[in-house]
């Protein structure tokens, strides 16, 4: 069963081949069996689980039939979720169990999703390698010595290994995207206000935005049909209407424009990432696709700009974490001061404690205008260039990681190399329009990503652009061997 996707799981429950309990009990079977090894997951919810998907079973038995009902999936463990711990990978949440669903979290367990438990991610979503969690690093299933990318690497690696059919995420300058691609999973960020943080742990909040990893296209368009909407309680939300994201898959791709910006293919990116991608959009064309050569000028400045922004803002959300109301306190404080500061310095991780440094630096008195003004009018530029972009193209494609998975350890002690692993993948966040990871080859033994980009809203061309691509190629089906 779990070598199926999620559609055809669906499938299956409909037709009364398995039940979601069968279901339930053979994925945390599998992870009690291999996660020892990968450590994709922070809490599992066994018992929860199986009475959700008794539930679901007796919906189906009353006739209900809603194509989510009774499928498991996992959380990253930065959605809220009533009665068990949220942790968002640091020890700072270590002991936080919510009190309140996350509106991503009750939109699908609504639709009749089973909760299968909550996965590893970067502490506080702030990583590229999965490495910076309290918990320790997730591990890649296509190299075990490697990373499976990040924050949300523990979604990654869980579906990558089978260990759950699918996965959320959340995206804040690639973390979904970048996972998905260096362990071979379809994964989709879409246009930022479309689906709701509500109960989302907040890293900086005009980048994050959630979303969905699985195996196939069509996987990801049934769940972010299922994840998306208007949320009054988000002021961030979008009232733009949802459409049904698995009615356009069959759509022909005759006469599609697809744009290639040459900031794509320079200097750094991978010999052989390059070559798959490349092979990729030779299928799209064969498909009917035009390419059409285009310029993304500012997009280079997008590393410096997000790397003042992010930290600026997760400087401000995290400064609610200081010992008093919620989460870990330190033991016996002196006084006030002394509960803060021995509060947060060990509650957080070395990479959370850099991000607050440099984005209260540049929140600053005498520095506000030099870094973070400055920052949010590059982040203007990169805008308008993709605005200029798809005004002569539909779909914007190129690499999502400018190499295949590194080791561990490689990068953990240069931030900055770390940083630049994200330099294709940024832009579409300080742009805030959709973007995705579609399986695309291997180099090396090692999964190759193709990054489709797509105008405001475009979230259906782009899982149709997907889904007729995978129809074409097999690099999707394909599962690490030792988890077969």
């Amino acid at each position: 069963m779990h070598r199926q996707t999620l559609a055809a799981l669906s499938r299956g429950l409909a037709e009364r081949r398995h039940s979601s309990v069968e279901l339930t009990r053979h994925f945390l079977d599998r992870i009690a069996a291999h996660d020892p090894g990968l450590n994709s997951f922070i809490t599992v919810t066994t018992e929860s689980a199986l009475t959700s998907a008794a539930e679901a079973d007796k919906r189906r038995s009353a006739g209900e039939a809603g194509p989510l009902l009774g499928l498991p999936l996992a959380h990253k463990d930065i959605f809220c979720t009533t009665g068990v711990r949220t942790s968002c990978g640091s020890r700072m949440l270590d002991n936080f169990v919510s009190p309140y669903e996350s509106a991503v979290t009750a939109r699908l367990a609504a639709a009749g999703m089973v909760m299968l438990g909550k996965t590893n991610m970067d502490e506080f979503a702030m990583g590229s390698s999965n490495e910076t969690s309290f918990y320790g690093p997730v591990k890649n299933p296509w190299d075990t010595t490697r990373v499976p990318g990040g924050s949300s690497g523990g979604s990654a690696a869980a579906v990558a290994a089978r260990l759950a059919p699918a996965a959320t995420g959340t995206d804040t300058g690639g973390s979904i995207r970048q996972p998905a691609a260096l362990c071979n999973l379809t994964g989709i960020k879409p246009t930022y206000g479309r689906v709701s943080r509500w109960g989302m742990i907040a890293y900086a909040s005009s980048l994050d935005q959630g979303g969905p990893m699985a195996q196939t296209a069509e996987d990801c368009a049934l769940l972010l049909s299922a994840m998306s909407g208007h949320d009054p309680r988000d002021s961030t939300s979008l009232a733009e209407p949802v459409p049904d994201y698995t009615a356009t898959l069959g759509d022909g791709l005759q006469g599609l424009r697809i744009g290639l910006p040459k900031q794509f293919f320079g200097a750094g990116l991978d010999a052989g990432t390059e070559r798959c991608v490349r092979e990729a959009i030779a299928v799209l064309e064969k498909l009917g696709a035009r390419v059409i050569d285009v310029d993304l000028p500012n997009l280079d400045l997008s590393v410096p700009a997000y790397y003042v922004i992010a930290p600026a803002e997760a400087s401000s959300n995290l400064s609610r974490y200081d010992g008093v109301r919620f989460g870990h306190r330190c033991a016996n404080p002196q006084d006030l001061t002394d509960l803060y500061e021995r509060s947060r310095s060990e509650g957080f991780g070395a990479e959370v404690k850099r991000r607050i440094l440099v984005g209260t630096y540049a929140l600053s008195a005498g520095y506000y205008d030099a870094y973070y003004l400055k920052a949010q009018q590059v982040r203007r530029l990169i805008r308008d260039d993709f605005v200029r972009a798809f005004r002569d193209v539909d779909v914007i494609a190129g690499p999502v990681s400018p190499t295949t998975a590194f080791r561990l350890g490689e990068k953990t002690s240069d931030p900055l190399a770390m940083y630049l692993a994200d330099i294709y993948t940024l832009a579409v966040n300080l742009a805030g329009v959709p973007g995705m990871s579609v399986p695309c080859g291997f180099d090396g033994g090692l999964p190759v990503g193709l990054q489709l980009i797509g105008n405001y809203f475009s979230e259906g061309k782009l899982l149709n652009v997907a889904h007729r691509y995978q129809q074409e190629t097999g690099w999707h089906t394909r599962i690490p061997e030792a988890y077969a």
